[in-house]
Formats: C-alpha cells, structure tokens, sequence
C-alpha cells in the first residue's frame, strides 16, 4: 500500500526512535548505577532527550543504535554482566567508528583487578581477559577497514588505486575525513568556521566545566579516602547498588554470592580487606530510602572514583571535537558531560 521506499523510511524512524528511548532509559540507569543519585540521572536523562540535538536520534541515522549499544554495554559492564557488556560494545563499534573507545572502559576495569590481584600477590589475568575483550570491541572497526581494504585496494580497480591504500596503514575511514570532509588538526581553525565554533561553545563549556568541576571532586575525595580504599572497595562490589526494583540484583546475584563464597575461609588480609572497604563504605550518604555505596564524607558533592573513566572519555572527545574534528558536531552528544553527583 505504502511501497517499498516508505515502508524503509517508516521502519527506520521506527527503529531509530525506539533505540533513543532504550538509549535513554540504559542512560537513566546507568547513572543511577554510578552517581547513585536518582535525582540526577532522572534530570541528565530529560536534558539528553530533550535538547537540540536530539533530532539525530530521531531521524535516519546511526546515532541511535550507538547511543543504545554504548549505554547498554556500559551499564551491565558495570552491573557485573561482562560478557554482555562486551557484544553491546562491540555493536556500537559497529554502529559509529568512535564506538572502538569504549575499549577504554573495559580496560579501566582491568586495571582495577590487577591492582587488587597485585595486592593479593595473585596472578594478573584480569589484563589478559581484559585485553581480549577490548580486542573483541575493536573488531568492527578492523573488519570496517579490511572490507574496505578489500573491495577497493585488492578487488578494485588496480589502475587507479586510492592513496589510503598505499599507506603503511590503510585505513579508509580516515582518509575519508581527511580527504573530503577537511578533518585534521587545527585544520578546522578558519575564520569563517567562527560561527560552527560558537555553536559549539555550549556543549564545550559544561564539557570543560565538568571536567574541571572533577578534577577538584576527586582531589577532595583522595583527602578523605586514599586511591587503594578506593580501589578495594570498587572490587569487592561495594560501589554497585543493587536496586530491588531493577534487573541490577539479578546480573550481581550470582558474582557477589560466588565472591562471598570465596572469600568465606579468607585469612587475614581477607578480613583487613573487608574491614577497610566497610569503613570506606561507612561514610556513604542515603539518598532517599535507597542506601548508596558511593565513597563520600560529609560533602555530598563528592563524585566516585567510577566516574574517572567517563571523564577521561569525556577529556579525550572535548580535546578531539575542538581541535580536530569539525566542532559543531559536538552538539550531537559526544561532547555531553557527565552529570554531576548533585545535579
């Protein structure tokens, strides 16, 4: 009745809008999850579905879906459901190129288990697991570039061979932003780019503010609390909440009873591990009838050590949209920052 050009049209409006709403809702929740204040992930969400640039996430294109699979995968990475978190990244790769950074979180991680297996005097091997997740998240985009490799360089005309593929590093994507959209560093800075510049200046500034506004964060929570309480408390699980109300419970239940069973005949420094995650856990704050695990004291505009990762992203994008890629794409989302504890 429609024909087949409008029946596409309809199911990617349709598939794209649903993605935004799922994005959204994994937004919510991944912020609950981390900044352990309902209030304020319920406000980051509305302003994420409700701001100009929302009209990507509702229109034929990509962003959606990445937005969905990111969200997603970051959330049940830090819900413990590691396997699922890894495929959902790695569909994101498949979704949006830059969608290989969220390696960087699998990676943090890793980083966090190694340390506790140091202290432990065990064997590394989260670093290795670690690293053959983020390889499985970087896979799209290398099987992006070996298709393409293959169906221009090998495949293609031999005549006529693009530059790219006589590079020591192939890579088509970048050749492409290179070559015709004029991406490079510092390649943007024109005066005429001056108006994209200050549409970009909001997203830039809360990018900026937030980052700044964090650094003192967590200058102030290493006062109160050193770097390796931090780190044993994010271990032994003491930072994920899990809510009665959401799926939470279910994706730890099985790690945090296998843990407890494991630790159950633990020797001393079991017992000192335990006791010093309990007195970094003792100083968190409630919010509402929801008991918090986030490490604060009496200031409660303390954030936790688990927002570092989303900052170092949020750094690298901010330096990247401003100095490299044409910034007014920022508006899009990979400028947003993240919430603040306190809303």
């Amino acid at each position: 009745m429609l024909g087949y050009r409008a029946v596409l049209v309809i199911s990617g409006h349709v598939l794209n809008n649903v993605a935004f709403v799922a994005a959204a809702a994994y937004f919510y929740r991944l912020s609950v999850l981390i900044l352990k204040d309902s209030g304020a992930a319920y406000r980051a969400s509305v302003l994420f579905c409700f701001n100009p640039a929302s009209v990507f996430y509702s229109s034929l294109y990509s962003e959606s879906l990445y937005a969905l699979f990111s969200l997603g995968g970051l959330f049940y990475l830090f819900s413990g459901a590691r396997t699922v978190a890894m495929i959902m990244l790695a569909l994101s790769g498949s979704a949006r190129s830059n969608g290989a950074l969220n390696a960087g979180y699998i990676c943090f991680e890793a980083l966090l288990q190694a340390y506790d297996a140091a202290i432990q005097k065990k064997r590394p091997m989260a670093l290795v697991t670690g690293f053959l997740r983020s390889t499985f998240v970087f896979l799209p985009f290398f099987a992006f570039q070996a298709y393409g490799y293959l169906n221009i360089c090998v495949h293609g005309d031999t005549d006529e061979l693009r530059p790219w593929c006589k590079a020591k590093l192939p890579l088509l994507y970048s050749f492409i932003q290179s070559h015709y959209w004029g991406v490079g560093f510092l390649r943007y800075f024109q005066v005429k780019q001056l108006p994209n510049f200050l549409l970009a200046s909001p997203a830039l500034s809360l990018a900026v503010y937030s980052i700044v506004h964090y650094t003192k964060l967590l200058h102030q929570l290493f006062q109160s609390t050193s770097i390796h309480e931090q780190i044993i408390a994010i271990v032994d699980g003491r930072l994920v909440e899990a809510h009665e109300s959401s799926d939470v419970a279910t994706v730890l239940k099985s790690e945090i009873s296998t843990g407890l069973h494991n630790k159950k005949q633990g020797n001393t420094e079991v017992k000192k591990r335990k006791s010093v995650a309990a007195s970094a856990a003792s100083a968190a704050s409630l919010d509402g009838n929801t008991s918090t695990g986030r490490i604060v004291g009496d200031n409660k505009d303390e954030c936790p050590l688990l927002v570092l990762p989303f900052i170092l992203h949020l750094t690298f994008m901010t330096f990247t949209a401003f100095f490299v890629m044409h910034v007014q794409v920022c508006q899009r989302g990979f400028c947003l920052p993240v919430p603040r504890s306190t809303g």
